[in-house]
């Protein structure tokens, strides 16, 4: 029997009706404004701007990058918005660099290796060997501190140690841990460092003029038992003349960083601060030995707040660091006190009331509901 007319017409005007509108949704919408290098003429790349060096190409692209656009990125799409104009900066200024003088040099540079023909031939073949000692100390000259303060901010140093308040580590601090007679463990910006290889006083090292005076903390942001907010002070050591750290004030002797078992990884800082002059550190003093971890409490934010007029953050050294069996000693030795542990507590198994004719259940059904003392055959 044949449809009726008017249900194929119907159906047929249904059908036109859901393509159309798949065909609209599925057309691509026109933008919002003018692309990315939309202006660019792809059919001849000759008449194209040549950059002539890396900085006046990264000096153009930081321009193209604060200019207003319409387009959002994926940080302004899922990241907090925070002003970087709002941050308070309270490290050393900038040193004054002559452009001129930084392309004369570079100019040197490349004059000598054209005309080294030895030079040429082993970065023909491949074989060329590259100081790393002279490119670390350039990377600490150059975006060194920079790189240092992008990790702080990654591991939330200055905002639980400044309150938000930054600033650019740009006095290189060196530390190591001597482990053994030859070994060295050094700390750079958040490498793992146990408990064991920090038991004694690090060696630090730093530049420094004759005559000025430093200060340096070593603070445990992560391991107050009591308040969330505080700190322990494991070292510190003021009115510093120049970069000899043996010759200064130990206001608070070292104590080895003991992380609480099951607490996690902690975070340990050293901060070195300038001094535009001797400070006065008797209130901030603490009796040598000191094994009272109240007398170790300590916050970063009120001892820069009550001495910022005369010093200035310069440096910045930190490593994390987790239980081992050598916090055990400390908190028993020279705390004595009993040694705190923080582990998950594993609920018993959950069973629901037992059936008095339990149907469709395994065949080792009633081995959940012996006691605890029978033994049990089988995991649930």
């Amino acid at each position: 029997m044949a449809a009726p007319w008017w249900r194929a017409a119907l159906y047929g005007s249904r059908r036109w009706r859901g393509f159309s509108t798949s065909a609209a949704l599925g057309r691509r919408t026109a933008p919002l404004g003018p692309m990315p290098n939309e202006d660019i003429d792809v059919s001849n790349l000759e008449r194209l701007e040549k950059y002539r060096s890396f900085h006046r190409y990264r000096r153009r692209a930081e321009q193209e990058s604060r200019a207003p656009h319409w387009w959002r990125t994926y940080r302004e799409h899922f990241g907090e918005e925070s002003d970087p104009k709002d941050k308070v900066d309270i490290g050393l200024p900038p040193p004054k660099v002559c452009r001129t003088q930084q392309l004369l040099e570079r100019k040197r540079v490349l004059r000598e290796l054209r005309a080294n023909s030895e030079e040429e031939r082993t970065a023909r073949l491949g074989t060329a060997r590259i100081p790393m000692e002279a490119v670390r100390a350039e990377w600490e000259k150059t975006c060194g501190p920079y790189h240092k303060q992008r990790l702080a901010e990654y591991y939330g140093l200055y905002r639980d140690l400044f309150r938000g308040a930054t600033f650019v580590p740009r006095v290189p601090l060196h530390v190591a841990y001597a482990v053994g007679e030859d070994d060295l463990m050094p700390v750079y910006h958040g490498n793992e460092v146990t408990p064991a290889e920090a038991a004694q006083a690090p060696e630090v090292t730093y530049e420094a003029d004759k005559g000025s005076n430093w200060t340096l903390l070593l603070t445990n942001l992560d391991g107050h038992l009591l308040e969330p907010d505080a700190e322990y002070v494991h070292w510190l050591v003021t009115n510093i003349p120049g970069n000899s750290v043996a010759e200064g004030q130990e206001t608070c002797p070292y104590m080895p960083p003991f992380p609480a078992r099951g607490s996690g990884f902690h975070r340990f800082a050293f901060l070195l601060f300038k001094q535009d002059k001797p400070i006065d550190f008797s209130e901030d003093t603490r009796p040598s030995p000191c094994y009272q971890l109240a007398q170790r409490t300590f916050h970063t934010f009120d001892f820069y707040k009550k001495h910022q007029e005369a010093m200035t953050p310069a440096g910045l050294a930190f490593f994390q660091c987790r239980w081992d069996d050598s916090v055990t000693h400390i908190f028993h030795q020279l705390l004595d006190m009993q040694e705190p542990v923080f582990e998950f507590v594993r609920p018993p198994s959950y069973h629901p009331k037992q059936k008095r004719f339990p149907h469709r259940q395994p065949l080792r059904y009633l081995d959940r509901y012996r006691d605890s003392h029978e033994p049990t055959y089988g995991i649930y």
